[in-house]
């Protein structure tokens, strides 16, 4: 797979593309476009990404597991199976109170320019 990227036209499991590490985090790109990336995380216990802000909304599904997000100061808490949209701009963290595993979906904005 070149780039570590998932290859086209093929199904894959999405908790089996990446592996937990010990006290620690792994991330794999999965794929990267001019309109965003998608970017599979996995958390050991207690681990997590300090508060922070991106320039583009982000949308966290989490996978496996559970994480406790902050977004713009409040409380998110987040399970399998379910979907947050962390606006462009706004402080937020993630943290993992018990191994867990995301796909970060980064939506960057594109601007077409006028001839």
């Amino acid at each position: 797979m070149p780039n570590n990227t998932i290859p086209p036209a093929e199904e894959l499991n999405l908790a089996s593309l990446i592996k937990q590490t010990e006290q620690g985090i792994a991330s794999r790109v999965l794929a990267k476009t001019s309109g965003g990336n998608l970017t599979l995380f996995a958390f050991d216990k207690g681990q997590g990404l300090s508060e922070h802000s991106a320039p583009f909304d982000a949308i966290v599904m989490v996978i496996e597991g559970q994480l406790n997000l902050i977004i713009d100061g409040k409380p998110v808490k987040a399970e399998s199976g379910t979907i947050v949209k962390m606006p462009a701009n706004i402080p937020h963290a993630v943290e993992a109170p018990i191994p867990a595993k995301m796909l970060l979906i980064m939506l960057r904005e594109i601007t077409l320019k006028a001839n």
